[in-house]
């Protein structure tokens, strides 16, 4: 009789974005994730650009070095790069690509309050919770009460109220 081996399935979180700069709040909100998701690992995509915001202030080559000097010594955190691959820099398609690429692996989709306010004018906005379950960190002076949040289900995303790191990329390239 063959044995047959069953493989374990992993929680992984995705955190998308230009990352320019990668700052001390995204590793925050990584390690809360870690460890109130109890997630195997967390993988940064960094993308070439928002489609929401003007070009990145930074070279996508140094927000790729900075974000791997911010996580050097996080054990789970990894740092991606993936728009040529998926020909692509919507989240609909990232969560597609990665779920087809490995689907032994649950996603949760990470992402700060902020990012609510215009969720709803996302790329297939409304399929992303079937590829991945979005957790949605408290920002200061973000709310979550959006177009977003009343149409989708209450078990397709999850608010996590941790402390909040007052920081943001732009608040960062206002002192450069």
């Amino acid at each position: 009789m063959q044995k047959i081996l069953k493989r374990k399935i992993i929680k992984v979180g995705i955190l998308g974005g230009t990352f320019d700069p990668p700052h001390k709040g995204h590793v925050h909100i990584s390690r809360v994730a870690l460890k109130k998701l109890k997630l195997d690992k967390i993988i940064w995509i960094i993308t070439k650009k928002n489609p929401f915001k003007k070009k990145p202030y930074l070279s996508l080559k140094s927000r790729i070095s900075l974000c791997k000097k911010i996580t050097n010594r996080e054990k789970k955190i990894y740092i991606k790069f993936l728009d040529n691959k998926i020909k692509s820099n919507n989240t609909y398609s990232l969560l597609k690509y990665i779920q087809k690429k490995e689907p032994k692996k649950n996603l949760y989709f990470l992402m700060g309050a902020d990012n609510l306010k215009k969720f709803h004018y996302w790329n297939n906005w409304k399929k992303i919770p079937n590829l991945a379950k979005i957790v949605v960190f408290a920002r200061q002076n973000y709310y979550i009460k959006s177009i977003a949040t009343k149409k989708l289900s209450k078990k397709d995303w999850v608010y996590i109220n941790s402390k909040k790191v007052n920081i943001s990329s732009t608040l960062i390239r206002k002192f450069w």
